[in-house]
């Protein structure tokens, strides 16, 4: 019998993602959600597709996602102009108050998505439950106002929504021992959350490729790279930018109990399941040995 070849070739496309879904079934994966995939609404279509996919064929997914563009536009609606320190957002009160109101709006926003194909998605923030205790953060000595740098996460109430089935969506807002709101970074907030569920998988949704040698040249994409040559690579000085922040906190996370940190180019929609899914994937990964790795075809 001949059979259609695009049939056939979707059906090698399942059977290659067998492995993937028996090795990280009922495994955590964080996934911090960012960048131009929340901006435009067909790659942020694609981006939940895939979260709901993961979730369907037994993964737990978990979002993080953060707001950045949304509460600069929002704090120029208002007549604000909005200050950074060394890239870092001045948060002051009138500031803080906007952005706990866009990020919240921007998470309702991910649930109806998720809740519209069929999952059913929580969003919360980092002071549901307690879960972000955090304190004042400073720029190299320089007050920004409030923004936190977490310091214990308390992660019951991710652990109850997953048990009930819940895919739980977080905004990275947390609040200090006085229950003062602050501001938090999403990567940090994504990294903290997937060191304290010791989740097996953590991707970060960017607007760049992965992790290049040379970042002028776009044939040194990274595919793979041990947590050991990833700390040599950032004390290097070769790196700069916001890939060293993003980078260390990936070296952070494995160090500390998750066992993979992938770093994606969320404008590839569908980036998420090509990365996971595929034995060559997109993106680059961070492993702690070379026994983990498993693209095997390069």
């Amino acid at each position: 019998m001949d059979l259609d070849q695009s049939i056939m070739q979707k059906a090698e496309v399942l059977i290659e993602a067998l492995p993937y879904i028996q090795r990280f079934n009922r495994k955590m994966i964080v996934v911090k959600y960012g960048g131009s995939a929340m901006v435009d609404e067909e790659l942020k279509r694609h981006v939940i597709q895939d979260v709901v996919l993961l979730k369907l064929v037994g993964f737990k997914p978990i979002i993080v996602h953060g707001g950045g563009k949304e509460i600069s536009k929002w704090v120029n609606k208002v007549g604000m102009e909005p200050h950074f320190v060394n890239g870092l957002r001045v948060t002051d009160e009138a500031t803080m108050e906007i952005a706990e109101m866009v990020l919240n709006r921007v998470n309702k926003s991910l649930v109806q998505l998720v809740n519209e194909l069929g999952v059913k998605a929580v969003g919360i923030s980092g002071k549901d439950g307690m879960m972000l205790r955090c304190e004042k953060k400073y720029s190299k000595g320089e007050d920004i106002g409030f923004v936190g740098d977490i310091k214990e996460v308390n992660p019951k109430v991710i652990y109850d929504l997953l048990e009930k089935d819940f895919l739980p969506i977080i905004c990275p807002i947390g609040f200090d021992e006085n229950y003062f709101t602050y501001n938090i970074n999403a990567d940090d907030a994504a990294c903290a959350i997937a060191r304290a569920v010791k989740a097996e998988k953590l991707a970060f949704l960017t607007d760049v490729e992965g992790l290049y040698r040379d970042f002028e040249d776009k044939n040194s994409l990274i595919s793979e790279m041990e947590v050991e040559a990833a700390q040599d690579f950032v004390n290097s000085g070769a790196l700069g930018g916001g890939m060293l922040p993003k980078l260390q906190n990936c070296i952070d996370a494995i160090q500390e109990g998750v066992s993979r940190v992938h770093i994606l180019d969320g404008r590839i929609p569908h980036c998420l399941l090509l990365e996971i899914f595929t034995k060559k994937g997109i993106g680059t990964a961070i492993v702690k040995t070379k026994e983990e790795h498993y693209y095997h075809a390069k």
